[in-house]
């Protein structure tokens, strides 16, 4: 083969075997090099980092000034903050080489076996829900045909329609067109029917939505399952609680998505594929590490990987209740000490029924003729202070907002102080 020779999948993986057995054929006692014992499976020593992150603190060396996160599990600041578990066995991943799609076979079994899913079902993890939402699709369009893996986004000769709700049009519907499709949009049960047709490809879903569409989550899989068409779940940001993670595949959706950096606290860049092995693995042949298709540039890591399935496991051991009653403590905490602030007042909100960014939070008011301060003045002067606290505009101008999702312990102190202070500051004098 040529330098300038496309590596197909079967290519690929047929170049693996024959450079792993000419390794084995020559030196079969030395294949995998002998790690040293006091650095096997270990990141190094802070100690002996030298130059570029010898301090410790890698953000404040480039000029970054890290956050107290008031805010939980946003993309823009990192989603969530992985467990020191999770950090160790991505330590042992980065330590050999492995073949990546035998990797992701694996963890997708693995992952199916911790979730109990149906049989026939498994998973896959990738870039995050996003990625796994255009990989989803791909592989729903071209199944494993090379030529239409190769041109996507012409999805000449392909069904090319999506159906959704006009209701559940959102951000991430980007990545279900980055495949080349056409989502047709409809309300009703009767504009399902006059809209489903020979280029109908898929019916799409978006979980968080579930409450302004016409036709539910259970009643849309149903449908799906009448006209014979696979049917995809975005339920990105939709755990707690755990049972989100098996409940919508036992519901009937073929394909499922959840995000592996918010509240499973795995890698940010990660995410979860769930749903029938056939379109999993059709997902996998459009998606890194497989060249020429439209999931090359959505790479995800050997060390992402085996860290997926550590959070993973680690989420479904949790005791969300103690979490829950974390959260509110650490509220109450910021609560007491804005409260004695002449002026403020504070109101915590929780709905138990809220699908995305299922959580607890709080609200701080003050009056704006006794605290000469905006909202966004306030969210300004948080962010610029040392440390600094990222924290959520009021919704009347005059308030901040707050989760306590990724807060460490004892921030919820130093949050509390500082928005004091900040209040008593711009206190009117009477």
């Amino acid at each position: 083969m040529s330098v300038g020779s496309r590596w197909n999948r079967r290519s690929f993986l047929g170049g693996l075997g024959v450079a792993a057995g000419s390794l084995l054929g020559v030196r079969k006692a030395s294949a995998w090099p002998a790690a040293r014992p006091e650095r096997a499976g270990k990141w190094p020593d802070l100690a002996k980092v030298t130059g570029f992150g010898s301090t410790g603190n890698v953000y404040e060396e480039l000029g970054v000034a890290p956050l107290i996160n008031g805010v939980g599990t946003l993309t823009v600041v990192g989603g969530s903050l992985i467990p020191p578990e999770v950090e160790t066995v991505m330590g042992y991943a980065a330590q050999h080489f492995v073949s990546l799609p035998d990797l992701e076979v694996a963890a997708g079994k693995k992952i199916a076996e911790m979730l109990k899913l149906p049989a026939g079902c498994t998973g896959l993890v990738t870039s995050g829900a996003a990625g796994a939402i255009t990989c989803g699709y791909a592989g729903v369009l071209t199944k494993d045909n090379d030529e239409f893996i190769r041109r996507l986004p012409d999805v000449t000769g392909m069904k090319s329609e999506v159906i959704i709700q006009r209701s559940h049009r959102y951000a991430f519907d980007h990545q279900i067109r980055a495949t080349g499709v056409k989502l047709v949009e409809i309300e009703t049960r009767e504009d399902l029917r006059k809209a489903v047709g020979p280029r109908t490809a898929m019916m799409h879903f978006t979980n968080f939505a579930n409450a302004s569409g016409r036709i539910k989550v259970d009643e849309w899989v149903k449908l799906s399952m009448q006209y014979k068409l696979p049917c995809f779940n975005d339920a990105a940001a939709d755990t707690p609680p755990i049972s989100r993670l098996w409940e919508y595949v036992n519901m009937g959706y073929d394909l499922v998505t959840f995000s592996g950096g918010k509240d499973i606290r795995g890698p940010q860049c990660a995410g979860l594929l769930l749903g029938k092995e056939d379109l999993i693995h059709y997902a996998l042949l459009n998606n890194s590490p497989y060249e020429d298709t439209v999931g090359r540039g959505q790479k995800i890591g050997k060390e992402e990987i085996v860290g997926m399935v550590k959070a993973l496991e680690l989420f479904l051991a949790s005791d969300q209740k103690a979490i829950l009653e974390l959260y509110w403590r650490q509220l109450d905490t910021v609560a007491h000490e804005v409260n004695k602030v002449p002026g403020v007042s504070t109101a915590y909100h929780y709905d138990p029924d809220q699908i995305a960014n299922h959580t607890v939070g709080m609200d701080i008011f003050w009056d704006p003729r006794r605290i000469s301060l905006t909202s966004h003045e306030a969210v300004a002067e948080l962010r610029k202070g040392k440390p600094s606290i990222m924290m959520g505009g009021g919704g009347r101008g005059s308030g901040l907002s707050m989760s306590p999702w990724q807060l460490k312990p004892g921030e919820e102190k130093i949050i509390a102080s500082r928005v004091a202070e900040l209040l008593r500051a711009h206190r009117i004098a009477s």
